[in-house]
């Protein structure tokens, strides 16, 4: 029964990886964006507000790009019924990219105060015990490793063609 079961969430395992990997891979880009418009004069006191916020409100500071982005994303889901899948698809892109940056960023700023909640702090460390098996576990597979020769002998041609 074992091995049914492993092979019918093989292709969901997968997938949640590609998803997992396309949030490390947005992660820090899109925080460190973040945390430059952040500093601009206007926002600086609002970054410093959250820093100080206790546990519990620096957790429902967390909730809120997405309930932001739900009416984004309810409208790309309108588009994509009304026939506008390049526009709809586009939205939700969109809301995406927005929602992985402001959620790292608010992520980096509230961490220290969500990690002196003990039940969040043994999830958290279980989550990323998870995800980093099974990114090891991607990462050590034969498309990936495929996939990066492919993508080095790529730079190649190309730093070949632009010259020195």
């Amino acid at each position: 029964m074992k091995p049914l079961l492993r092979a019918l969430l093989w292709p969901l395992k997968w997938l949640l990886a590609l998803l997992i990997l396309f949030e490390e891979w947005g992660w820090e880009p899109l925080r460190r964006v973040l945390a430059r418009i952040a500093g601009w004069p206007g926002f600086r006191w609002l970054d410093a507000a959250i820093r100080r916020l206790p546990p519990y409100a620096a957790l429902a500071v967390l909730g809120v790009p997405a309930l932001a982005l739900l009416p984004i994303k309810l409208g790309a889901l309108w588009l994509l019924q009304q026939g506008h899948a390049a526009w709809g698809v586009a939205l939700i892109v969109a809301a995406k990219l927005v929602g992985t940056a402001v959620v790292a960023h608010l992520f980096s700023l509230t961490q220290p105060a969500l990690m002196r909640l003990a039940w969040f702090a043994r999830v958290y460390a279980a989550w990323t015990g998870w995800k980093d098996a099974l990114l090891a576990q991607v990462r050590a597979s034969w498309p990936w490793r495929a996939g990066r020769v492919l993508k080095r002998r790529w730079r190649q041609r190309v730093s070949r063609w632009s010259g020195p």
